[in-house]
């Protein structure tokens, strides 16, 4: 069994409670939007560390993240990117993406700064956006969320509020 830690848009703000809170994590997944690139390290310091660069990233993010990361844990196939869309009205790259190298199982993205967990019948994905972390976007409160991976399995997925935007935990 694996444990994650799942963020997006830290916009170069690291809430600090994110380390109480994955503290039992095996792995930290940040689906873009880093921002400053200190925050990888610190991170990545941390706990093994799976993320994608966002559209406010950097150079030097995307030396470090690329936009596109598929791989598997536990038997379960992944694809994160930053900018996805929406269930349903996907983004050109995407769908291009989905079309040419077929569905994940579980699909993380960011960008939207909106909390988002729902099944993708069309796919036959979990589409998650695990909101944002960060203090920058139109967002009330800073959320991330956890999850185990077993056998092939997601399992207790769990929404975390941190603090409102602009406040630390």
């Amino acid at each position: 069994m694996m444990k994650i830690g799942l963020l997006s848009d830290t916009h170069s703000v690291l809430d600090k409670s994110i380390f109480d809170y994955c503290k039992d994590v095996d792995e930290i997944w940040h689906a873009g939007d880093v921002g400053d690139p200190d925050i990888i390290h610190q991170l990545a310091d941390f706990k093994p560390l799976v993320g994608v660069y966002g559209n406010i990233d950097t150079i030097e993010v995307q030396e470090h993240f690329p936009e596109f990361q598929r791989f598997e844990r536990e038997g379960v196939s992944i694809l994160m990117t930053h900018i996805a869309g929406k269930p349903g009205k996907y983004s050109k790259p995407l769908l291009k993406e989905l079309k040419e190298n077929g569905a994940p199982q579980l699909f993380i993205c960011g960008h939207s700064h909106i909390l988002l967990v729902k099944f993708d019948a069309r796919f036959k994905m979990l589409w998650v956006n695990p909101g944002a972390c960060g203090n920058h976007g139109f967002h009330q409160k800073k959320t991330i969320i956890r999850f185990d991976l077993l056998k092939g399995e997601i399992k207790n997925m769990e929404i975390i509020e941190l603090a409102s935007r602009g406040k630390s935990s």
